[in-house]
């Protein structure tokens, strides 16, 4: 079966442990990127179908990915967070915007 995807760095290891043999190839910073944004979309797309707890795990494990990608301080992002929230506010009031005149 072909994937071509992105995968979590011990599913080699685990794939092998089930006697099958991955294979596997390391990318380039330019396929990484695309491949990052790739599985974030996978993993919230997962969420959506799924509401499971896991897959916001999974999806925070990838945003977490694109901050060490891009040398992004996970602090600083958190810092980001709290700076929208104040400016902008949450979505902790259920908020929609129907139309603007």
């Amino acid at each position: 079966m072909r994937y071509n995807k992105l995968v979590r760095d011990r599913i080699p290891d685990i794939i092998e442990r089930s006697g099958k043999i991955p294979i596997t190839h390391i990318v380039n910073d330019e396929e990484y990127w695309v491949s990052l944004k790739e599985k974030l979309r996978e993993e919230v797309e997962e969420f959506l179908e799924s509401e499971n707890e896991e897959e916001l795990a999974d999806i925070l494990e990838v945003i977490y990915a694109i901050c060490d990608f891009k040398h992004l301080d996970k602090a600083d992002l958190g810092n980001l967070r709290r700076e929208k929230l104040r400016k902008k506010g949450g979505f902790k009031n259920r908020i929609i915007l129907d139309e603007v005149k």
